[in-house]
C-alpha cells in the first residue's frame, strides 16, 4: 500500500480533536503556566519569533529549558493543520511541574505566536522541516538568550516528543549543557516514521545522527511503556548509537505517548542523569 504523507504524531492529533474544538490554546497554556510562576514572553530568534514562559528566581543556579513537542501538526492523515500550537501543551505542563528555581519553556517555531508577528512561518516548519537546520539554529539562539540570564551556569535541556530531538540537536553544538532529559523523545525520526508507516521527513536533521557528539553529556531518555507512536526501541537505538555509559534509557510504566507524563514528572526528575 502506498504511504500517504502524514505527521509522525497523527495518532496524537486525532484524539486531541475529540470534544476540544472550542479549546482556547492560549488560555490553556496560561492556566498551566500561571500557578507555576512562569511568565509569558516572546524572543526574537532569527528567522522566527518564539513564545516562551520563564521563571528565573536564582541566577546563580543552573536553568532547565523545556522544549515543546510538535504540537497540532496534522488534523488527519491527509490534512495539515494551519496552526501547530498544541491543544494540550505537554512540554509546558512538564515545565510547570518542575520545582527548580530557574525554568524556561520554549514553544517550537510557529506555536503560540501570531502569524503576523512571525512571517517566516509556513506549513513546512511543522511538517517536513520541523527539525530543519534553521529551526535548530533559532532554538539555539533562544537558549543563548536564556543562558545570558544565568551567566556561567549550566543549561539542563528537557524535550517532550519532537522537542527531545531539538534538545539533542541543540546540545550537539553547545559546551554549557549539563544534562539532557527527554520524555517520549523522537530521537530517530526516520525510524519512527518507518514504524508508523508514514512518509519520511524531508529537510530535517535527525537526532540519532549526532548521538556520538553528545555521548559525554549525562542524559536520560524516558519512554512510555505503551507508547505506540515513539516506542521504547527508539531510545534504545539512540543509546546504542551513542555508545556511552552517560546515556541511560528508562521505560515508564503506565504512560503512553501523550498520557501519564504530567502526573509522574516530579518523580521522574529525581532520576538524575549521570555518567
Amino acid at each position: 500500500m502506498k504511504r500517504r504523507t502524514a505527521s509522525l504524531l497523527v495518532a496524537l492529533a486525532l484524539p486531541a480533536l475529540t470534544g476540544c474544538a472550542s479549546l482556547d490554546r492560549d488560555a490553556n497554556a496560561d492556566a498551566l503556566a500561571g500557578p507555576a510562576g512562569l511568565k509569558r514572553m516572546v524572543m526574537k530568534a532569527d528567522p522566527f519569533v518564539l513564545t516562551t514562559f520563564a521563571r528565573i528566581r536564582d541566577p546563580g543556579q543552573p536553568v532547565t529549558v523545556y522544549i515543546e513537542g510538535d504540537g497540532l501538526a496534522w488534523l488527519s492523515r491527509s490534512e495539515v493543520s494551519l496552526d501547530p500550537t498544541p491543544r494540550e501543551a505537554m512540554g509546558l505542563a512538564l515545565a510547570a511541574a518542575d520545582p527548580s528555581p530557574n525554568v524556561v519553556y520554549l514553544a517550537r517555531p510557529c506555536q503560540f505566536t501570531a502569524r503576523a508577528k512571525n512571517p517566516t512561518c509556513g506549513v513546512p516548519y511543522w511538517t517536513g522541516k520541523r527539525f530543519a537546520p534553521e529551526v535548530v539554529a533559532s532554538m539555539n539562539q533562544a537558549v543563548d538568550q536564556v543562558a545570558a540570564q544565568v551567566p556561567g551556569q549550566k543549561i539542563n535541556l528537557v524535550g517532550y516528543s519532537g522537542g527531545g530531538a531539538v534538545a539533542v540537536l541543540i546540545a550537539a553544538s553547545r559546551k554549557d549543557v549539563g544534562s539532557i532529559r527527554t520524555a517520549a523523545g523522537n530521537l530517530d525520526h526516520a525510524e519512527v516514521n518507518r514504524l508508523n508507516k508514514v512518509s519520511p521527513l524531508s529537510g530535517s536533521l535527525n537526532a540519532i545522527d549526532v548521538a556520538p557528539q553528545v555521548a559525554k553529556i549525562p542524559q536520560i531518555h524516558f519512554s512510555g511503556a505503551t507508547d505506540t507512536t515513539v516506542p521504547p526501541v527508539i531510545a534504545e537505538r539512540f543509546r546504542q548509537a551513542a555508545g556511552s555509559s552517560c546515556v541511560t534509557v528508562r521505560t515508564v510504566p503506565g504512560t503512553t505517548h501523550e498520557t501519564g507524563w504530567r502526573d509522574r514528572w516530579r518523580e521522574l526528575l529525581r532520576d538524575a542523569p549521570r555518567c
